[in-house]
């Protein structure tokens, strides 16, 4: 899981939440655009806590897949604070043949992923997708990639059939983001194309 990092600093692949820097606590180092090869977003119910019903966002391995997203160069002492936020994830070194970047990983700098705990027993119970996290990610995509690349966000992370808690006006998602009314509107008929089902409070 650890590498040297003989700069001092330490890059994170974010596909979520991460990328919308609106949500990050640390004094990062620097953020640009970035894409994962070989890897698939994906929803998966909580492994750690079955009584807590909300999906998490995660990768997973596959072949012809990619994920764009935000790399995050952090200071090598921040590392802890991360790996806390990203409870429930394992850390997983990024090889240099899995990542395109628009510009270069400083020297002596791991670049890492986190992907939901595959050895921990999945929920198998019914799962919702928090929408204050959802809200999150997408104005993150929003931000970075344009109204592209949150359609192609949706399009492309599996598990979309998994029905959202509608908790925006009393957000369960530790860092929820203030969205604009253009924001608000947009999200949700992008959404309602996708014919995914929702859960109100």
């Amino acid at each position: 899981m650890n590498a040297p990092a003989s700069s001092g600093l330490v890059a994170y692949f974010g596909y979520g939440s991460l990328v919308n820097r609106a949500t990050h606590r640390t004094d990062i180092v620097d953020a640009f655009p970035a894409r994962l090869i070989g890897w698939r977003r994906c929803w998966l119910a909580r492994p750690d806590r079955p009584d807590i019903h909300s999906s998490l966002l995660s990768v997973c391995r596959e072949e012809g897949a990619f994920c764009d997203g935000l790399l995050v160069i952090d200071r090598l002492d921040n590392l802890a604070a991360v790996d806390e936020r990203e409870s429930g994830y394992f850390r997983h070194l990024v090889g240099p043949h899995e990542l395109e970047v628009v510009r270069a990983v400083p020297d002596g700098c791991p670049v890492y992923v986190y992907e939901v705990d595959g050895e921990a027993p999945l929920y198998s119970g019914p799962s919702t997708i928090m929408q204050s996290y959802l809200d999150a990610v997408l104005q993150g995509f929003l931000s970075v990639y344009g109204e592209t690349g949150v359609r192609h966000f949706l399009a492309d992370t599996h598990g979309f059939d998994t029905p959202i808690d509608a908790d925006r006006y009393a957000p369960g998602y530790p860092r929820a983001v203030l969205l604009t009314d253009t924001e608000r509107a947009l999200f949700d008929a992008m959404l309602a194309e996708k014919v995914v089902g929702r859960r109100d409070r």
